[in-house]
């Protein structure tokens, strides 16, 4: 199975060179790797430029965002078999390929191979997998395309990532891609990607924005390629969680930044939407006064999700 990799880069500076040594190191070799420099104003470029493998297709443009950027990279790869869009600061572990290749090898219907994946020094968290279109209208199910090979036949038939959304465009074209198909499973835990989380990441500059999740949802809920394939009242239900989902998200996040009165509206509303026993206990020890689990590797950061 030959392999096309697109790696996204924007100001990342030595922390590129990092992922593109994990996918030129990987156990599977037969690939292409297309590196799409979206207009950097660091030394991005330079060091793209400084790794020697035939493998390499690298692309400079100016700054478009990182959904133009995949689809550019995307266009400039080679026949392939199966696509995996990897962010320029996470790391694939070495036998990332391999795994999900033989997952895909041994499930013909599936789009997609799915992987474990972990964020800085967290637990690894497994990819769920099977019929993903249901979940995957509530929320995104995956940390980034970095832990998902997808079958070149699914990329070309689901098109493009939607260029007018530089939030959840990730989670928008996942929820397309599931209109096609399953998600196999690559076996064992550990994880085949490594998520680096910086706090000038796009996760954490639009996290608490409302308006971010509100032109991702109106993307997903509003095609009615993704939709119209179920009754009216499941869609309907499936929105209204939703916007739970991404109300507890604000709120999480605005938690973590220490804006408590803020955060405890959205987790409220949120609560009142879609009520689960976990959400409601974390949202009472967030009320305490100063008792709120957030802080130092409390609770609340491993089990907010």
């Amino acid at each position: 199975m030959r392999i096309g990799v697109v790696i996204p880069a924007y100001n990342l500076g030595a922390r590129l060179t990092g992922a593109i040594r994990s996918v030129l190191e990987q156990s599977h070799r037969d690939l292409a790797v297309a590196v799409v420099d979206d207009g950097s104003t660091d030394e991005t470029l330079a060091l793209a430029r400084s790794q020697r493998d035939a493998r390499l297709i690298l692309i400079s443009q100016p700054n478009q965002g990182v959904s133009a950027a995949r689809n550019r990279g995307l266009a400039a790869l080679p026949p392939v078999d199966a696509v995996l869009f990897l962010d320029g600061d996470d790391r694939l572990a070495p036998d990332a390929l391999a795994r999900l290749c033989a997952a895909l090898a041994a499930a013909p219907d599936a789009v997609a191979a799915v992987g474990p994946s972990r964020t800085g020094n967290a637990r690894p968290r497994p990819a769920p997998g099977g019929a993903m279109l249901e979940a995957l209208l509530i929320g995104n199910r995956y940390v980034n395309g970095g832990q998902m090979l997808i079958r070149a036949g699914a990329v070309a038939a689901v098109g493009g990532f939607h260029p007018g959304l530089r939030f959840g465009e990730d989670w928008e074209y996942w929820a397309r891609l599931a209109c096609l198909g399953p998600f196999a499973v690559a076996q064992g835990a550990a994880p085949v990607l490594h998520v680096e989380s910086r706090a000038e990441g796009a996760y954490r500059r639009h996290a608490t924005d409302p308006q971010a999740f509100r032109a991702c949802l109106v993307a997903i809920h509003g095609n009615p390629a993704i939709t119209a394939r179920l009754p009216s009242a499941r869609r309907a239900t499936l929105r209204r969680r939703a916007e739970a989902e991404c109300a507890w998200i604000i709120g999480r996040e605005l938690l973590r930044a220490r804006r408590q009165g803020a955060a405890l509206g959205w987790m409220a509303r949120s609560v009142a939407a879609a009520p689960r026993p976990k959400r409601i206990g974390l949202l009472a020890l967030a009320c305490l006064p100063r008792g709120w689990p957030g802080a130092r590797g409390g609770p609340f950061r491993e089990y907010a999700a």
